[in-house]
């Protein structure tokens, strides 16, 4: 009877002992590295930027432009006009060709002022009108040449100072008389002058002022 009730007891730690023994597993903590790359969120796609709009440049304030009058109401003497002319002032050869040999309508001051340019008769009333604006003690006159044989004339400007003659001769192809010249005592002496230099061809029969 004791034997039974002692073979009971071990057979019953047999079948516990035989018994599968069941043990709870816990995931391994994740390696920070893969703990930071599963927990960063996917940073949402930045709008598109909207292109910032263009500096405009403003453009430095343009001097504004004198008029003939306001320019010449600032001269002194002849002499500034004769540093325009020399300066500013050009041939226009494209309006000589046309008019060669005939007379052509002359162009006012104020148009001469702007394009600053012109031929014999253009130079010879911008001249004359601009002396007399700056001092009409000046007694500017356009003077003409007259060439023979038939030959187109040629237009000065002549003027008065301390009592002599000057002469203003711009607007022409030829660099022997172009510029302003003098003193002369007389509209002979002028004459002789350009018989000497006057490099067209033909005899100067004369010379006079223009009404």
């Amino acid at each position: 009877m004791r034997l039974r009730n002692l073979a009971l007891p071990a057979c019953i730690l047999v079948i516990f002992a035989c018994a599968k023994s069941r043990v709870t597993t816990y995931p391994a903590e994740p390696s920070p590295s893969e703990s930071s790359v599963k927990s960063s969120p996917i940073p949402p796609s930045a709008p598109p930027v909207e292109p910032s709009a263009k500096t405009l440049r403003v453009a430095p304030p343009t001097k504004p432009v004198r008029t003939y009058s306001e320019t010449v109401s600032g001269w002194k003497s002849h002499q500034d006009l004769v540093q325009w002319m020399e300066k500013d002032f050009s041939f226009d050869a494209n309006r000589f060709k046309k008019f060669e040999g005939t007379l052509p309508p002359p162009r006012t001051p104020e148009e001469t002022f702007k394009l600053k340019s012109g031929i014999y008769l253009d130079a010879a009333l911008f001249t004359k009108e601009t002396l007399n604006r700056i001092n009409p003690s000046y007694k500017a006159k356009i003077a003409v040449l007259i060439i023979r044989p038939y030959r187109a004339n040629h237009y000065i400007c002549s003027f008065q100072n301390g009592g002599k003659i000057f002469i203003m001769d711009y607007g022409t192809p030829f660099r022997e008389t172009t510029g302003t010249y003098g003193p002369f005592h007389s509209l002979g002496e002028v004459r002789k002058f350009y018989a000497k230099h006057f490099p067209v061809k033909g005899r100067i029969e004369a010379i006079s002022y223009l009404p």
